[in-house]
C-alpha cells in the first residue's frame, strides 16, 4: 500500500470514524485531515530528522503548514465579510418582534383559503427566510407562534411540525443566503460565479419550492378537513400591510443593491443590518436597546461555529486534493455511465445520503470541489445552476433524520418524537425531492433571473 493511499484511507476513514463518535464536525475535519498530512509527508519528516539540522517536533510543524495557510486562505475573504452581517441582521429581525408581522402579513394575503394557516406557514416562512437566510432561525422564530396556533385550530400535530420544518428550508435558498457565499467561495477553484448570480438563482427555486408546499398545504386541508384561518378585520388590514412590508426592506435593499451593482453583498449586507437596527429598535420598538448585547453575543457564537467550520473544511478539502481524490471519485463516477442525467440522478442520490448525516455548511465545502469538476467542466452546467441545485438537495437534509437541524429544532418546539414525525413528513419529503429533480434537469428554472441580468 503506498503512502497516499494510506493517507487518503486515514482522511476519509478517520473523518468518518470521528463523525460515528460524534465529534463535533470541525474537530474531525481538522483532525483526520493533521493526521493524513503526517502519514503523506512521513518520508519527508524521516528525511530531515535523519539529516541532524531538525528536531522531531521542528520537523513535523514545518510540514503542518500547508494545512494552516489553507485554513487562513478558507477564512481570508472579502466575500466572507458578508456572512456576519447577514447573521446580526437576521439575528436582530428575529429577536425585534419581526415574526408576527410577517405571520400577520401573511394570514392577510392566503389565510382565507382552506388549510389557510398552514399555507401561511409556508409564505411566512418565504418571507422570513429572505430576512434570516437560515432554516433553523425560521423555525426558532416562526415555529414557537404558528406551531401552538396550528395545533389549536385542530391540525395535527406532526403536520403543524413537518410543514414548519420543510417550509423553512427556503430560507437557504431565497436571498440572501450566507450558504450560498460559502458555495462560491468552494467553487472558486473550479469556476468564477458572482454572489449577485448565485442570489438570484436561488430565488426562483426557493420561491418554487413554497408555492409546492402550499398546493400540498391545499390538498391535504381539503382531505383531513382542516380549518380556514380567521379574517383580518378591514381596519386593521393597512396596518398589517405597512408592518409587514417594513422588514422587508431588507430584502430589497440586499437584492436590489447587488443586483443592480450598486454595491456589493458585503456593502449590502452591512447597510441591512443598520436597517434591521432601525426598524426593530426605533420604528417597531418590541424589543429594548438593552437586548443588543444578547444579539450580538448570538451572533458572534454562530458565526464562530461557521468561520472554523469553512476554516477546518478548506483544510480538509486542501488535503484531498493533494491527495487527488477529487480526480479519482470523478473517475469512478464518470466509468458507472457517460449518461448525463442518470450522473445527475446518482449525485443528487449521493447528496440526498450524505445530508442525512452531515450539516449543510461542511458537505458544500466538501462536496463542491469534488462535484464541480464534473457537473460544471464534464457535464457543462452553468456554476450557477450547479450552486442552486447543490444547495436545494443538501436544504432536503436539514428536515431528515438522523441529523437534520431544523426538523431537532421543529420536534422540540412541538414536543414531537423525531420518529414520528419524520414518517407523517413523507409527503412533503415528496414535493421537496420531486422540486429538487424540476430544478436539476431544468435548468432554465434556476438561470431564469441571472440570465436576465447577464
Amino acid at each position: 500500500m503506498t503512502t497516499t493511499t494510506l493517507a487518503s484511507i486515514v482522511l476519509l476513514g478517520g473523518f468518518i470514524v470521528l463523525m460515528l463518535l460524534k465529534v463535533p464536525v470541525s474537530f474531525s475535519l481538522l483532525i483526520s485531515t493533521i493526521a493524513s498530512a503526517l502519514i503523506f509527508k512521513s518520508q519527508m519528516i524521516a528525511a530531515l530528522v535523519a539529516s541532524g539540522n531538525m528536531d522531531f517536533i521542528s520537523a513535523v510543524v514545518i510540514q503542518l503548514q500547508d494545512v494552516v495557510t489553507n485554513m487562513v486562505k478558507g477564512v481570508d475573504s472579502f466575500s466572507l465579510l458578508s456572512i456576519p452581517f447577514f447573521i446580526l441582521a437576521g439575528e436582530i429581525m428575529g429577536t425585534g418582534g419581526i415574526s408576527e408581522r410577517l405571520i400577520a402579513f401573511a394570514n392577510l394575503l392566503v389565510g382565507w383559503l382552506p388549510g389557510g394557516l398552514a399555507i401561511v406557514n409556508c409564505v411566512a416562512s418565504m418571507l422570513f427566510g429572505g430576512i434570516s437566510g437560515s432554516a433553523v432561525a425560521d423555525v426558532s422564530s416562526l415555529g414557537t407562534m404558528l406551531i401552538p396556533m396550528m395545533k389549536k385550530q385542530g391540525y395535527d400535530d406532526d403536520f403543524a411540525v413537518g410543514i414548519t420544518v420543510t417550509s423553512a428550508c427556503q430560507g437557504v435558498l431565497i436571498p440572501p443566503s450566507h450558504n450560498m457565499v460559502i458555495y462560491a467561495l468552494a467553487v472558486s477553484g473550479v469556476a468564477s460565479v458572482s454572489i449577485a448570480e448565485l442570489f438570484m438563482g436561488g430565488a426562483v427555486p426557493g420561491i418554487l419550492l413554497g408555492l409546492a408546499l402550499s398546493v400540498e398545504c391545499y390538498i391535504l386541508a381539503k382531505k383531513r378537513h382542516y380549518p380556514v384561518s380567521d379574517k383580518v378585520p378591514k381596519g386593521q388590514r393597512l396596518k398589517v400591510v405597512i408592518d409587514g412590508i417594513l422588514p422587508l426592506g431588507t430584502i430589497i435593499i440586499i437584492i436590489g443593491g447587488v443586483t443592480a451593482g450598486i454595491c456589493t453583498a458585503t456593502e449590502a449586507a452591512a447597510i441591512a443590518c443598520v436597517y434591521a437596527f432601525i426598524v426593530a429598535f426605533f420604528i417597531i420598538r418590541d424589543v429594548k436597546l438593552s437586548a443588543m448585547g444578547g444579539i450580538l453575543k448570538n451572533s458572534l457564537k454562530t458565526l464562530a461555529i461557521v468561520l472554523t467550520l469553512i476554516a477546518s473544511a478548506k483544510a480538509f478539502a486542501g488535503m484531498m486534493a493533494m491527495l487527488r481524490i477529487p480526480a479519482a471519485i470523478t473517475n469512478a463516477l464518470i466509468s458507472i455511465t457517460s449518461n448525463k442525467y442518470l450522473l445527475l440522478l446518482i449525485i443528487n442520490v449521493l447528496l440526498l445520503a450524505l445530508g442525512c448525516v452531515m450539516d449543510m455548511a461542511p458537505l458544500i465545502l466538501i462536496m463542491t470541489p469534488i462535484l464541480a469538476p464534473i457537473c460544471i467542466t464534464q457535464l457543462g452546467m452553468d456554476p450557477v445552476h450547479f450552486g442552486a441545485m447543490l444547495i436545494f438537495n443538501l436544504a432536503v437534509g436539514l428536515c431528515t433524520p438522523p441529523v437534520g437541524s431544523a426538523l431537532f429544532v421543529g420536534c422540540a418546539i412541538g414536543k414531537t418524537p423525531i420518529e414520528r414525525t419524520a414518517k407523517d413528513m413523507l409527503p412533503l419529503y415528496a414535493v421537496m425531492v420531486a422540486m429538487l429533480l424540476l430544478i436539476t434537469y431544468i435548468p432554465g428554472i434556476s438561470m431564469l433571473l441571472p440570465d436576465i441580468m447577464r
